[in-house]
């Protein structure tokens, strides 16, 4: 049905079921609704960003997407697509047409890599070494550990707030993140690449041990303990 569906250029194609981020399954199956929308003004948190490319210049189609948060807006919407119905106006599948620069991760069947301009990081800690016990180690502001791409293995400092927290549905219907960064810039959207430069310095501490890495402080891990 949606094969009929064709992106322009610098657009990609997508089909969302707008309801899959408001559940949780547990490990026996049983699935709850999470009803995100009436306690949480975090966009982030509560928008879906699962997608499924119907058709892009450089994605195969039916590869599974994250993209941001704001994307799926009535501006992207594809209007007058289906049949106009009682059953197509219930059914939570909508297709909307995104920028290419609203997409940031892919996958088809295997591990979700980064498309191309953005790369996967953690956040960087500074652990308590004093005397007192269950002190939560501090955020080093600015700094991201890159786990992906040609900086790969080594701590980056950043432009001021970049490290955007993707929060997505994973293949076990659970809440899941990943850390994308801009590691190259975007002219057609006139964003700047994100990475200001290598601290050498910050690597070799987090490599001894000295530093920690992870998504947040309850999280955070020697590299060693990753």
């Amino acid at each position: 049905m949606h094969s009929k569906l064709t992106h322009t250029t610098g657009r990609i194609i997508i089909k969302m079921d707008t309801e899959k981020k408001n559940w949780h399954q547990f490990e026996d199956g049983t699935k709850i609704r999470l009803e995100r929308k009436y306690d949480n003004f975090n966009r982030r948190h509560t928008e879906p960003i699962n997608a499924i490319v119907v058709s892009a210049e450089n994605i195969p189609e039916d590869s599974e997407i994250l993209i941001h948060h704001n994307a799926n807006h009535e501006t992207n919407l594809i209007h007058n697509y289906q049949s106009l119905s009682g059953k197509a106006q219930a059914d939570s599948i909508r297709y909307y047409s995104i920028s290419e620069s609203d997409a940031f991760v892919w996958r088809n069947g295997g591990e979700w890599m980064p498309l191309p301009g953005y790369d996967f990081a953690l956040r960087v800690f500074k652990p308590y070494t004093g005397p007192l016990e269950g002190i939560e180690p501090e955020l080093v502001k600015n700094t991201l550990y890159m786990t992906t791409g040609e900086y790969n293995g080594l701590i980056c400092h950043t432009i001021r707030a970049v490290d955007y927290e993707i929060i997505f549905q994973d293949t076990n219907n659970r809440e899941s993140r990943l850390i994308r960064v801009r590691t190259n810039g975007d002219e057609k959207a006139k964003r700047e690449e994100e990475i200001v430069c290598i601290n050498h310095n910050l690597t070799k501490e987090l490599n001894e041990g000295r530093l920690y890495v992870g998504l947040d402080k309850s999280t955070a891990k020697p590299i060693n303990k990753l």
